[in-house]
């Protein structure tokens, strides 16, 4: 009898054939993209450190202030303070697809295991040359996204193969109670890590929380700042939070401790209720009024497990996340006394 492959069996052998001619592929035409990027930039204008050349062309919103741009009639509507950045997909050699991107980086998939980050723009590496550094000053740790080393293109990191906190929290899937305090514990230990390492994340939100094979918390996006025993910055990769995680201060560039155990608070109310604090208004949009609501002290007063956690995250009360931690592990220990909604003193 003769065999006859069915219609699995054809695509694995066209995909196993596919894979290494794209990639093959890629790496010849790489260098061509880099050429044609730099001639595009200057001669259309574009700030060479804001856009590339290749494939689908998407925009983005930044930064504060307002610079035009040369597609302006084909960019989305957006604040009038918000700066708009072009940018199109360009892939290194080894990356079969773009699966995400943080900032000026793309997070193109390597393997199964891996993903490399890279410039959106090739070459503008200072970002990612500082969290290579701040990864490698925090080491193996069961809290924090594997670093694998720099190479000519970008960051090799581990893959976390179940995306970040913000789109499980805000799916449809629900999560149990226990799963939303194991979430909040692990994310303090994440920071009480990081600040034993004199490492300051400068944007903890949910999603810099990725989730590994177990649904256990990953934190990734290492571009803030690393202090000296005296408290000097020493580095320092420009990343802040958004307003509704930006705990007010005079300057804004200012980041210590205190500021990410602030935006740890809104990152708990996140897990505890599904929505971010503030959710009739925007982050954008109505950022300050946010910043006001902050500065006078007017924070969200839902009822949670961890709603007296949040509060003192937000008024500053905590010393440490070691503290937030403690008080994390008190819920976990009580919540079997009373309902959802106990909490600690």
């Amino acid at each position: 009898m003769t065999w006859i492959p069915g219609p699995s069996t054809m695509f694995s052998f066209i995909r196993t054939l596919y894979l290494p001619v794209l990639s093959t592929f890629r790496m010849i035409c790489y260098p061509i993209n880099v050429v044609v990027a730099f001639v595009c930039n200057s001669l259309l204008g574009w700030k060479p450190t804001k856009s590339d050349v290749q494939g689908p062309c998407q925009s983005s919103l930044s930064g504060p202030n307002t610079v035009a741009s040369a597609a302006a009639n084909d960019l989305p509507i957006h604040p009038a303070h918000v700066k708009v950045i072009q940018t199109c997909r360009y892939y290194p050699p080894g990356v079969s697809e773009i699966i995400g991107r943080g900032g000026e980086s793309f997070i193109g998939l390597v393997d199964e295991s891996t993903v490399l980050k890279y410039p959106c723009v090739p070459g503008d590496r200072e970002s990612i040359e500082i969290e290579a550094e701040l990864l490698a000053i925090l080491g193996d740790h069961p809290r924090i996204l594997a670093s694998k080393g720099l190479n000519e293109y970008g960051l090799m990191l581990q893959y976390a193969p179940n995306g970040n906190l913000y789109e499980r929290v805000t799916s449809e899937l629900a999560s149990s109670f226990d799963q939303k305090l194991r979430w909040c514990k692990q994310a303090a230990e994440a920071v009480k890590y990081i600040h034993e390492k004199r490492i300051i994340h400068c944007d903890i939100n949910l999603r810099n929380f990725l989730l590994d094979d177990n649904h256990d918390l990953l934190l990734a996006d290492f571009q803030g700042m690393l202090k000296s025993t005296h408290g000097e910055t020493v580095l320092d990769g420009l990343s802040r939070e958004c307003s509704k995680s930006f705990m007010p201060r005079i300057h804004g560039d200012f980041a210590d401790v205190k500021t990410d155990l602030f935006a740890l608070g809104s990152a708990v109310y996140f897990i505890m209720l599904g929505h971010e604090v503030f959710p009739e208004l925007d982050s954008l949009e109505d950022d300050e009024q946010i910043a006001s609501r902050f500065q006078s002290g007017q924070f969200p007063t839902d009822s949670h497990a961890c709603s007296k956690i949040t509060d003192k995250c937000w008024r500053q009360l905590y010393e440490s996340a070691e503290d937030i931690l403690f008080d994390i592990s008190q819920v976990q220990a009580s919540k079997g006394e009373g309902s959802e909604n106990q909490d600690i003193n």
